[in-house]
């Protein structure tokens, strides 16, 4: 059986597990050549441990009992993407609104701020220039399609 077709039968399962939990949805599937799936869900609200701890159990579960590694030779991997995970889905972004990113777009540039609003489209981000009577406040619009990869940015 080829990765994509393991990936879509995994896939498959997680969307029927996660539509009894419709603030949570998968965000993505990797597969490494040592048969280890990694497997991030996300929610709107954030995910709790014990949550990604029966996701696993049950994703266990059925990747034996359908026999996808017949000699049992995978592991799996199921959690939330970390910080050091790169923004995905627009759901992702929605969720991290009021936070700070960093933004590495497709030309090498990067860009930093305030995530404010995610649309259909992109993403706006804010930044304070200047301090005290000359502080500005300048809002920029990105495109998704500009954008290489968003990560959350961890400020004090």
């Amino acid at each position: 059986m080829s990765t994509d077709t393991q990936i879509g039968v995994v896939k498959q399962k997680i969307n029927e597990l996660l539509a009894e939990h419709p603030t949570h949805f998968l965000v993505e599937i990797r597969i490494k050549p040592t048969n280890n799936f990694k497997v991030f869900i996300d929610a709107d609200e954030g995910v709790n441990l014990a949550v990604l701890i029966e996701y696993n159990r049950k994703l266990y579960k059925f990747i034996e009992e359908n026999s996808l590694y017949p000699d049992g030779d995978f592991s799996l991997e199921v959690s939330s993407p970390g910080l050091d995970e790169p923004l995905k889905l627009n759901r992702q972004y929605k969720k991290n609104i009021g936070r700070f990113v960093d933004v590495l777009l497709n030309d090498s540039t990067k860009k930093e701020g305030k995530l404010i609003e995610a649309t259909e489209d992109g993403i706006i981000i804010e930044n304070e220039l200047g301090k005290g009577k000359k502080k500005e406040i300048k809002q920029e619009t990105i495109l998704f399609t500009d954008i290489k990869h968003t990560k959350i940015q961890i400020k004090f």
